[in-house]
Order: structure tokens, then sequence, then C-alpha cells
């Protein structure tokens, strides 16, 4: 069983394959990795904005610490002018808590412009080869549709194309149709001539003997009129007839002697 199993996936992968060879348009496969390239390169591009957005929310924390930075400065200079050395070391305790916080951001400002430049980068060379993928995708699908073209016309002028074949074949069968209703109207004709079938457009009661009396009369007929012909010839057109056996045909002297006479 596993072994037929396998036969017949094997067999449909197979009739499968077929299909989707068929089916199958370069140009269209060339057309749909061009889009999965654009929006690779957008996911990129987004990526970009992503981290180039996350440092720039780092500046401003940054600036925002610097800021801080200075007002404790300043409050504990504040402090100590007028006596007061505890708040004083209080904004002083709070001015280091913000430079420890400070030099985290600028780590993270650093590795982060550090990725927005290979990302940056990533875009670029992406970019370049989506540009060159776009042009050698339009050159093979001009070429691609010139030699479908050039197939289809030679496939038509050799009437090897799927339609020329089917044309052809349309006009075999019409053509050994036509050879096979001449060949049977043929045979009927000297069925018919010859008695072996009976014609149904004759009167009903006509059999094989009057159609050989009716062939009899006709040629009497033919006959008849040979005589009437030759009987209505003029007389001078006749032959002059032979005499009879043993009369000596008249000469010159027996022609003027009739003539004096």
């Amino acid at each position: 069983m596993s072994s037929i199993a396998r036969r017949i996936t094997a067999l449909f992968r197979t009739k499968a394959n077929k299909l989707l060879d068929r089916a199958e348009d370069p140009r269209e496969m060339l057309d749909y990795s061009y889009e999965k390239q654009l929006e690779l390169l957008q996911n990129v591009r987004r990526g970009v904005a992503d981290v180039a957005t996350s440092r720039k929310r780092v500046e401003l924390q940054m600036t925002q610490l610097r800021q801080s930075d200075e007002k404790l400065w300043g409050q504990a200079q504040q402090a100590l002018a007028v006596g007061r050395e505890d708040l004083a070391r209080e904004a002083l305790t709070r001015r280091a808590a913000l430079a420890t916080q400070l030099e985290d951001l600028q780590g993270q400002e650093a590795s982060l412009q550090a990725e927005e430049e290979k990302l940056t980068l990533a875009s670029q060379r992406l970019q370049t080869k989506v540009d060159a993928f776009r042009t050698r995708k339009e050159t093979i699908k001009a070429s691609y549709t010139a030699a479908e073209a050039e197939t289809r016309i030679g496939e038509a002028v050799t009437g090897i194309s799927e339609e020329m074949g089917d044309l052809g074949i349309a006009m075999r069968r019409a053509q050994d149709k036509t050879e096979q209703l001449q060949a049977r109207a043929g045979a009927l004709d000297e069925l018919l001539a010859s008695g072996a079938l009976e014609d149904a457009t004759v009167p009903a009661g006509r059999d094989d003997i009057q159609a050989e009396l009716e062939a009899a009369t006709a040629g009497h007929d033919v006959d008849a009129e040979l005589a009437r012909l030759k009987a209505e010839l003029p007389a001078a057109s006749a032959p002059p007839a032979l005499g009879s056996v043993g009369e000596k045909p008249s000469g010159p002297e027996e022609s003027g002697r009739e003539a004096t006479s």
C-alpha cells in the first residue's frame, strides 16, 4: 500500500508540475519578484525610520537631562549662598544620578546611530539591486514577448500550432466525409443501373422486365429515326448505283448515238 501511495503521489506531482509549467508565465513571475523586492525595500526603509525615531527620542531625553543637570547645579549654588548646605547636597546628589542616566542614554544614542547608518547603507544597496533587477526584468519580458510572438508566427506558418492543427484535422475530416459520400453516391448509381436496387421515384409496379422492354423499344426508335434521316437525303448526294452483273457500261460511242437519236 505504501508503494502504491508513493507512486500515486509521484504521478500527482508530475501532472501538477506539467500543469504549472503550462500556466506559468515568466513575465508574471518577474513582476511578482519585483513586487516582493519592493516590499523588502519598503520594510528596510521603515526600519531605518523606526531607528531614527528612537534615536531622536533618546536625544530629546538627553537634552532634558542636560537641562535638569544645569538646573540642579544652579539650585546647589543658590542653596550654598543662603547657607542651606543640606539643600545643596540634595541637588548635587540628584545631579549625580542624572549624570548616570545621561551616560546610559549616550550609549543608546551611539548604538542607534550605528544601527541607523547600517540600515541606511543596506537600504541604498538594496535600492541599487532593485533598480538593476527592474531594468533586467523589463529586458527579459521584452525578449520573452518577442520570442513568444515569433514562435506563434512560426507555428502558424508551419501549421504545427494547436489552432492550426485543429483546423487541419477538421479539414481532413471534411475531406474524408466528402470522399465517403461521393463513393456511396457512385455505388448507388451503379446499383441502380444494374437493377440491383429500385428507384423509389418511379411509379410502383416497375420491374426489371419492363426496364428491358423499354430499353429495346428505345433502340428500335433510334433505328427508325436513322432510316428516316437516310430517306430524306437528296438524290444527288447518293452514290451512283453499280450495274447489274453482265451489263456493259455505256461508252462514249453509245452516249453519242443516244444524243443523235
